[in-house]
């Protein structure tokens, strides 16, 4: 499906697109970044034509790269680095510029045009579950990340709650007022969505307030620059308690409970949009934040009801919220566009009624004023339910990943002929196809090739593709067939998952809280249970990878190898603790065992986790103490202040990861496969419960449910108010070596 020229015109000006960037020295900049010894070989140029179209030629001084948006000038650039050039950008780094030294020719120039108007990305959550504490530098290789792979539509929060202060105190709100209302910098994403108030740990530093700013003005330049459209921020609705002391009239209501919290850190106050101050704070922040910079968009990203539902189920009620919500920012931007997050038709299915979700969008005048998100399209489609929500535009997206879970899953079919069914289905209104992964966290693949279907109109052979893929992915000369091999065992079963219950990163169990119940076989957004068999999928790809570097010695040196190996090699050990766990219960549970068979049964659990830390600890890409650094690096310097200040960035990133929340509210939904938080937190979570077993067994005393869960909160507590490198096993950066390390995983647990 081919764009027509004036749909496309239409759509660049609601988007507010930077036509203005129709300057293509971000472009060039970007080549001089990521390919500086060819960068004089490449040359671009803008032409009228369809939207979104790239044309690549051989030039006299090397490569033409000519263009109808910038984003198709990146593109194109893209295809032609990968497909002819044989390298590619990742989320472990940048290897364009391993180029041959003699660019190769093109031959008979190659065409390339977008099948949708829009190619998204990031989760509002995202900015806290993977790029909370990032800087510029790891900012920079992200975007360039995204605009080479053609996505021109990024969410841009960074920096969201200077403006918003700047605006609370416009209507008379003090800055205690403030600071009461605002998260901590590992949890600003529930803050922003209505979620929670308030911070445990300690209240949010100015410091960091003002350093986001800053960084937020670098990144939605060079978000220009390459041709992007930031989705910006705007005022939600959601305020600081005391706003209903300085104006007892303003009609305020309250907001449900989340997640467990207590009322003191949820229940947020949301103002009516209907009340004239509503207006008023809209036009404050999106004057304020044009001010600082720039008319670079009109997309406003805004959701009101998050896991967060209505006061009111009347569809008159939810049409009179997006309408006076969409009239504020109208009156503040003439060519405002509101983009929301369709999550809350799934996970509020019962509330969201197909009435009300009609109601609820039929507020929003005309159907090119509104961007709807279609959070979970590739498991979860909403768009089918709603009539393609009833006109509105809409963006095909696939989640998958939740909390930064980190097991490997894919479902590489679906991704290629859903958004296709999609568009073309009688009476489409979608216009979009994007990322929306709440954490940035492996599974790389899955996501590549979703973006990369948005430039295909017939769906992207998977055999094919892989093999391009891991050939990039391996740029060694004589690539060994056994390389191949292992991602054609992967595709074929790890990423070919049909299964309904587990449409999602898989967790491993070794990473929630110990229990005698509940752990395995978990389906839904966080399943547990292993969709495929182990011995025929992960193992042999191990293997093979391996056998590949047998034969290949120089893939030992490419990142990314090493980093696949030690991830297949973490999903082994992470599917064979099940094996054991199921072992340690049901002898636990027989009414012959004694406290020795139980403490015997127990000992391997404890044993691989010791293995899965040192196998982390090989890879500087699995690392805990990589999270805890970037947190702590915000504080500059080392006065006392500084270190009280890095202090508490270290609650923040260790919470998250654990307890999420002051009493573990959601305990563990943000858990990962890093080194150090295995070898610490999860092994002596283990080593607790085994012991505790042990004891039970040998008294003869029933299992007690509370008291496990009781301890396992102490041991969290206790964790997250540490120091990281004050403890035994507590090391910075990388240790081992990965390949003595696999070769024991194997031998071990094969």
């Amino acid at each position: 499906m081919l764009l027509s020229k004036g749909l496309f015109s239409l759509l660049a000006f609601g988007l507010g697109v930077a036509t203005a960037a129709q300057d293509l020295e971000g472009i060039y900049a970007l080549v001089r970044r990521r390919v500086p010894n060819h960068a004089h070989a490449f040359s671009f140029s803008l032409a009228e034509g369809e939207p979104d179209v790239f044309t690549i030629s051989d030039a006299k001084a090397g490569i033409h790269v000519e263009c109808t948006t910038v984003s198709a000038c990146a593109r194109g650039i893209y295809t032609y680095l990968t497909e002819h050039g044989g390298v590619d950008i990742w989320w472990t780094g940048s290897r364009l510029h391993g180029l041959p030294a003699r660019l190769p020719k093109v031959g008979k120039p190659v065409k390339g045009q977008a099948i949708v108007s829009y190619r998204y990305h990031f989760n509002t959550v995202t900015f806290d579950y993977t790029s909370a504490f990032w800087d510029f530098e790891q900012w920079e290789l992200e975007l360039d990340w995204l605009a080479l792979r053609g996505v021109n539509l990024p969410l841009a929060w960074v920096g969201y709650e200077y403006i918003l202060i700047e605006a609370f105190r416009d209507v008379g709100l003090s800055d205690a007022d403030i600071s009461d209302f605002l998260s901590g910098p590992a949890f600003q994403a529930w803050n922003r969505f209505g979620n929670i108030q308030g911070s445990w740990g300690g209240a949010l530093p100015s410091e960091w307030v003002a350093d986001q700013f800053s960084l937020q003005k670098r990144l939605i330049a060079r978000m220009v620059e390459l041709g992007m459209t930031p989705v910006l921020p705007s005022f939600t609705g959601f305020v600081p308690r005391a706003l209903a002391t300085h104006y007892p009239n303003a009609s305020i209501v309250t907001g449900s409970q989340w997640s467990g919290f207590p009322d003191a850190l949820t229940k947020d106050s949301f103002l009516e949009p209907s009340d004239p101050l509503f207006a008023t704070i809209q036009k404050a922040f999106i004057t304020k934040q044009r001010a600082a910079y720039g008319p670079v968009s009109h997309v406003y990203t805004l959701d009101q009801y998050n896991e967060n539902d209505p006061f009111s189920g009347d569809p008159a009620y939810l049409r009179n919220v997006t309408a006076g919500t969409f009239a504020s920012l109208r009156a503040a931007d003439p060519d405002a566009v509101w983009l929301m997050q369709g999550w809350l038709f799934f996970s509020s299915a019962s509330f969201w009624t197909d009435e009300r979700i009609e109601a609820y969008l039929g507020g929003v005048p005309g159907n090119d004023s509104m961007i709807v998100l279609d959070l979970y399209s590739e498991a979860q489609p909403q768009w089918n339910r709603t009539a393609s929500y009833y006109g509105k535009q809409w963006v095909w997206c696939e989640l998958h990943g939740y909390g930064g879970n980190m097991g490997l899953e894919g479902n590489l079919g679906e991704l290629t002929h859903g958004p296709l069914t999609a568009l073309s289905s009688p009476g489409s209104s979608m216009k979009g196809i994007g990322l929306t992964m709440e954490g940035q966290e492996g599974n790389e693949i899955v996501y590549d090739i979703l973006l990369d279907q948005a430039w295909s109109s017939t769906p992207l052979d998977i055999g094919t593709y892989v093999t391009g893929w891991v050939s990039r992915r391996y740029p060694v000369k004589h690539l060994p067939k056994a390389a191949l091999d292992a991602w054609n065992v992967l595709s074929t079963t790890v990423y070919n998952n049909h299964d309904s219950g587990t449409q999602a990163t898989i967790k491993g169990i070794y990473e929630l809280a110990p229990a005698l119940t509940g752990l395995t076989n978990r389906t839904g957004h966080h399943p547990t249970g292993v969709p495929y068999d182990t011995d025929t999928s992960v193992l042999p790809a191990l293997k093979l990878l391996l056998k590949a570097k047998t034969q290949q010695s120089a893939l030992a040196t490419i990142p990314e190898f090493a980093y696949d190996v030690v991830d297949v090699a973490r999903q082994l050990l992470s599917n064979r603790f099940i094996t054991l766990y199921t072992t340690l219960v049901n002898t636990y549970q027989s009414p012959n065992s004694t406290a020795q068979a139980v403490r015997t049964a127990g000992k391997p659990l404890v044993a691989l986790l010791a293995d899965l830390d040192a196998l982390l600890y090989t890879n500087e890409h699995f690392l805990l103490s990589r999270w805890i650094a970037d947190a702590r690096k915000w504080a500059h310097g080392n006065s006392a202040k500084a270190r009280e200040y890095s202090a508490y960035l270290e609650y923040n990133a260790r919470n998250q990861v654990t307890l999420w929340g002051p009493d573990g509210e959601i305990n563990d939904y943000a858990s990962k496969a890093w080194a150090g938080l295995v070898g610490t937190y999860y092994k002596a979570r283990w080593a607790a419960f085994v012991d505790y077993l042990v004891e039970t067994k040998r008294a003869g005393q029933a299992y007690n449910a509370t008291t496990v869960k009781q301890t396992m909160l102490d041991i969290g507590e206790k964790w997250d108010n540490g120091t990281w490198g004050a403890g035994e096993g507590e090391h910075w950066g990388v240790r081992g070596n990965t390949w003595e390390v696999v070769g024991k995983v194997l031998r071990t647990w094969a």
